[in-house]
């Protein structure tokens, strides 16, 4: 008799059963399907590969964006599943990534970053092994569209046209339908088989609370709000100066609590040992930009409040998901004051090259082809030479690859092409520009909704949203206060052990540790 699915989840993951979607998109990746699976933020994403990669003969590659992630996923699979799992990135030295690369045949499953994966030696040794599948995970990532956009997760076509009889399954927990359609024609795999659920979380209650003042104000709520729900909390900030400066004010304020900050202006291993010392509650509130949070496995995060207003609906609903995935009652606040509501269109206007400076870069990178020089390699090499920050770089560099006029490290110096080439790049910025204005009036639009707020959000991304009759939003009678003195404020002494405690817990059987952080 054949074995079920289920009895191979016991075997090796100890579950009983299938959250939802995970069963439907396992049995088609096994088929030998390629799969867009768009799952809520806490719902299990990660078994959809981590168990057809223990079944299926080969190698299956996972490409995710963060190193902090996948030295998260491989410690916990190693730790709780199997051990054939490994990942490279840029932490490890030269050796480290060739002992990885001269035993790929011993792995199950590998992660690996959209960048390592464009590297020729690495390409090289894959292309040597029997891969199964190819998992591309935050899949939101490869679309122009898509919140989140980043164009090295364009360059992953190569890898899908190289292995054209290897099945694709693109994960992410926020898709619309414009983002999925653009995956699926980026990969050039039209026929992805599509499991989308409801990204609806009904233990999320939603709060707009509104400032009318001055930023001291703003800091005031936001102190009120951290009394009154004492939980592990995320802040997220639209600027890497604001973040540190609320840290450093919210440290004076409240010094029981612990608070960090966190952003892309750090380095690797600080950002790394910030996270991981949030995850393991030693620091109890994270004040951050949105480079934190992708893939955070923290299940008892209560209160995730956003200084700022996001640039739009779909990172909101991301950075939202990442409060209660133990589906306990939590809380998402925003603090809107209407004053701020440049500070998005501001980002959106700095996230894209002007038409002066696309007319600038082409010029300059003209005049290196002519001189018989190189493509600039380093952020300040770009800086000096193109005055260019490194996001509009990326996309530039990207598009000009796409258009042959960049082929490895030689720039095109026909000048015929080159004029065309301003032209259309301009067209494409212009045309981001505006969605990306418009995404950012439906946050806004969402901030000053003056009816049920949850459904003002769900509607964006489905055709049915949940009555939820108890703790919905601010709209529907809910005031921040009803979480004073709840279980949600008493949360967070629970999951507060240290290493010692937890260490006691698990040699000495039945004994309780009274220790806290």
């Amino acid at each position: 008799m054949a074995r079920t699915i289920e009895s191979y989840l016991k075997q090796y993951f100890q579950y009983d059963t299938f959250q939802k979607g995970q069963k439907d998109i396992i049995l088609d990746v096994l088929d030998g399907k390629d799969v867009l699976g768009v799952l809520p933020t806490g719902s299990g994403k990660s078994l959809c590969y981590q168990l057809p990669a223990k079944l299926l003969p080969g190698l299956t590659i996972v490409i995710s964006p963060l190193i902090s992630l996948m030295i998260d996923q491989v410690r916990q699979i190693k730790a709780y599943y199997y051990k054939e799992v490994a990942a490279l990135h840029s932490f490890y030295s030269w050796h480290e990534k060739q002992t990885i690369l001269d035993h790929l045949d011993a792995y199950k499953l590998l992660f690996v970053s959209p960048e390592l994966l464009q590297q020729p030696a690495i390409k090289e040794r894959l292309n040597k092994v029997h891969m199964s599948l190819i998992v591309i995970d935050e899949a939101h990532c490869i679309s122009q569209w898509g919140y989140d956009f980043r164009p090295d997760y364009l360059r992953l076509q190569t890898i899908a046209q190289a292995n054209p009889n290897v099945p694709i399954l693109a994960l992410t927990g926020t898709a619309t339908k414009t983002v999925q359609d653009d995956i699926a024609k980026t990969l050039r795999r039209p026929e992805m088989v599509r499991h989308t659920y409801s990204m609806e979380r009904d233990n999320i209650t939603f709060v707009v609370q509104k400032i009318i003042g001055s930023e001291l104000d703003k800091k005031e709520s936001l102190q009120t709000c951290l009394t009154q729900v004492n939980a592990p909390t995320i802040i997220y900030f639209s600027s890497r100066v604001k973040a540190e400066e609320i840290a450093r004010f919210l440290h004076h304020v409240l010094p029981e609590r612990k608070v960090a900050f966190y952003h892309a202006g750090m380095d690797n291993e600080e950002r790394l040992k910030t996270q991981q010392q949030f995850i393991h509650d030693q620091i109890d509130i994270i004040c951050c930009t949105s480079a934190f949070g992708m893939g955070i496995n923290k299940p008892n995060i209560r209160l995730v409040i956003h200084y700022h207003l996001p640039t739009q609906l779909e990172s909101f609903a991301q950075e939202i998901g990442r409060a209660g995935r133990d589906a306990k009652e939590s809380v998402s606040v925003v603090l809107y004051r209407k004053e701020d509501n440049q500070i998005p269109l501001a980002i959106v206007e700095n996230e894209l090259p002007t038409n002066a400076e696309i007319q600038f870069s082409c010029t300059k990178l003209q005049e290196l082809a002519i001189a018989g020089k190189h493509v600039p390699k380093t952020e300040a090499q770009v800086q000096t030479m193109l005055q260019l920050n490194e996001v509009k770089w990326r996309l530039l560099f990207y598009q000009l690859e796409e258009k042959g006029m960049v082929v490895s490290n030689y720039i095109s110096s026909d000048n015929k092409k080159w004029q065309q080439t301003k032209r259309d790049l301009i067209l494409y910025c212009e045309a981001l520009v505006i969605q990306k204005r418009q995404k950012v009036r439906k946050m806004v639009q969402w901030a000053e909704e003056k009816e049920c707020l949850r459904k003002a959000l769900y509607r964006n991304f489905q055709d049915e949203t949940r009555n939820v009759t108890t703790k919905c939003c601010s709209n529907c009678g809910v005031v921040l206060q009803d979480w004073k003195d709840t279980t949600i404020s008493n949360s967070h002494t629970s999951v507060h052990t240290n290493w010692r405690g937890k260490l006691r817990a698990i040699l000495l059987t039945g004994e309780q540790s009274n220790e806290t952080s």
